[in-house]
Formats: C-alpha cells, structure tokens, sequence
C-alpha cells in the first residue's frame, strides 16, 4: 500500500482473480480422447449402491424360490454329520474305522458348497451384468498399480475430509435410516402373527419368520435399488462435471493429437518448395510450354513409348508461370501462347497426369506444328 497525493493506493496482483491456472474455467465437454485415458486409468461414472441393490434383490429371491433346495441341503449336512459321527465312534470302538475326521469334513463342505452354489451363480451373473450395463466391458489393472501418492497421509487427509466424503457419509445415514424404517414398519405390521409363535410348531415358526424375513428384504432391497438408481444419475452428472476441460486444455489436446498448426504449415511449406522444386527440374525435358501469356504456364511432354498422351511436367501461375517460361527458353523448349488452352489444362490436369481425351487435338495441333519447325529447320 502507498500514498499519492493524500489517496491510498493498494497494489494487488490481479492473478489473484485468475480462474484457474489451465486457461480458465473448465467449460467444455470432455474430448473423447480424455474419456478414453479416463477408461483406461480406471475412472469411470459407476454406482456401487446400483450394484449393491440388484445383489440384496438376488439374495433375497434365490432365498425364496430355493428355500425348499437350501432347507433339504442342510437337513442333509446334519443329517450326515451325525450319522457319520456315530458311525465313527462304532468303527473306533471296533479297531474298524473306516471314516475319518477328513472325509466328514470334506463330505461336508461338498454339501455347503452345493447349498451356496444358487447364490453364487445368480450372484456373479448379476453384478457382471449391471457392471457392464454401467461402464462397460474393458478390464483394466491400471487402478491395482502400486503409488506413492495412495500411501501420503496428506492426501489421505484430504480424501476423508473432501466434499465426497462427506456426501457418502451423508448417503449412508439416510440408506441406514431407511432400512431401519422399512425393517420397523414391516415387523409392526406382523406383530400379530409373530405373537402366535408359541403355539406353532418349530416348523411353521421357522416358516412364518422366514417369510417375513423375506419379505423385509425385498422391501428394503426394492427400495435400496430406487437409491442405487439415483446414485447412479448422480455420478454420471459428477463425472460428466468433473471430466470438462477449459478451453486451453482443448486446444492443448488438438495441437498434441493434430500436430502444431503453425509447425504443421512450415512442414506444408517444405513439402511445397521441395514439389515446386522438382517440378522446376523437369521442365528442360518438356516439348512445349503453352502460356496465357502472362498469367499462367503449363509444360507438356509426349513419348509414344512411355505414354498414351502428353504428360503435365509442371504448371503456375504469375511468378511461377514466368519462371517456367524462363527456364524454358534457357533450354531451349518451345513457348506457345495458346490462352484457353493453358487455362484449361491448369485447372484441370494435375502434375504428372495424362491430359484428358477432349484436349488431345488441341495438344496434338501444337506438338505437330512444333515437330514439323524442328523437321524443316
């Protein structure tokens, strides 16, 4: 701060107001090049409420059209672990054992695993299924590389205190709330029923429990899906925002991906010298050069052996055109005026191409009148 005729004045930096430091403010959509570098690094819009909903809802329908498997399978596993038991104390007794501690073990876990088998199968089907419907089939290790950055505590800090932080916190508090809601409302209502456990038999109560059970968590799972939904729409918006680009970070992209604009026109320029430059080589082997005069110039030559009809060596126009003119007369090729002639063949014959049909007796005229000069000198 300064004084200057009895004013303060305050010196200030006006970077200070700057946006960001990447050309301003990340406006624009992301180019598909940053999706796909995205993909690639693992970052992607998902949702594990989503996944996590149609798991609960898989859960709690296997449960209920495979009770009666999953009831007779573990009937099945007490069943032969204590025959087996009984059979192994007998056979021990006897100095006959033929059942070992190993073989029940294993004969049960087969069971167990046979009894889980409807959960894991429905289970993986589903969540590979709404994986893909979210990002996707491309596997990618990117994501499980080891980084120094995941092991700094500041940045861990910064992740538990971030505004996603908080907004999941915020979203596991509501979810809890709900559950305990819709798990409260729904044993109100059957009350009355579970106050009838006592005279039932151990059966019918594990039946009626299960039932209500069940139809809890398709409740909750029902309604755990409308978040995974919503949570869904929301980080496909958050990633949407958060993959934008500023301006500079476009043009940024455009001049890696297309090359310099102002190195790409030197390396044109070169191009086009080194082109003018053979074609400046060529025109001593030319008949004839047929001019506008001033304005344009084309070089023609005809071999019957090396073609079918004359040959474009070389074309310009105001300097370039009195340039070819010039070297022509430097070595000794004919000049013939001929306006719409040279006109047309400019615009319409590229160099090193063959004239087309309708101006071979133009041409031919000019080649003979010139074949005939050279014959009588």
């Amino acid at each position: 701060m300064s004084e200057r005729n009895g004013n303060f004045l305050l010196n200030y930096n006006l970077q200070w107001f700057a946006k960001d430091g990447e050309g301003g403010e990340k406006t624009e959509p992301a180019t598909q090049k940053k999706l796909q570098d995205a993909r690639k690094d693992g970052k992607v819009a998902k949702s594990k409420e989503l996944n996590s909903a149609f798991d609960l809802i898989v859960l709690f329908l296997v449960l209920r059209y495979f009770m009666s498997f999953i009831g007779e399978n573990l009937l099945g596993v007490f069943t032969y672990i204590y025959g087996g038991i009984a059979d192994f104390v007998r056979e021990n007794a006897a100095g006959m054992a033929t059942i070992t501690v190993a073989s029940l073990l294993n004969g049960m876990l087969t069971e167990m695993l046979l009894t889980l088998l409807p959960f894991f199968i429905f289970g993986v089907a589903i969540t590979l299924l709404v994986s893909i419907y979210q990002v996707g089939w491309k596997v990618t290790t990117k994501p499980m590389q080891p980084k120094l950055s995941k092991f700094n505590p500041i940045n861990g800090f910064k992740r538990i205190f971030s505004k996603d932080s908080l907004f999941e916190l915020v979203k596991s508090i509501v979810k809890v709330a709900i559950i305990i809601y819709i798990a409260y409302s729904n044993i109100r209502d059957e009350a009355n029923s579970l106050f009838l456990l006592y005279d039932l038999s151990v059966t019918q109560a594990v039946g009626l429990v299960g039932d209500i059970i069940l139809d809890t968590g398709l409740k909750i799972s029902l309604v755990y899906l409308v978040v995974g939904v919503a949570d869904f729409a929301y980080q496909k918006h958050k990633f949407k925002e958060d993959m934008k680009m500023t301006k500079q970070e476009v043009k940024d992209e455009y001049k890696n991906a297309e090359g310099d604009p102002q190195i790409k026109g030197q390396q044109r320029r070169k191009m086009q010298e080194a082109s003018r430059r053979r074609m400046m080589q060529d025109v001593p082997k030319a008949d004839v050069v047929i001019t506008n005069p001033t304005h344009f110039a084309v070089a023609l030559r005809y071999e019957p052996g090396e073609s079918s009809a004359p040959v474009l060596l070389a074309k310009g126009e105001g300097y370039l055109a009195q340039k070819i003119k010039e070297i022509a007369r430097e070595n000794g090729v004919e000049i013939v005026e001929n306006k719409p002639l040279a006109r047309m063949i400019y615009y319409n014959v590229d160099i090193g191409a063959e004239i087309p049909p309708e101006l071979y007796q133009s041409v031919a005229e000019i080649l003979a009148m010139i074949y005939n000069a050279k014959h009588i000198a």
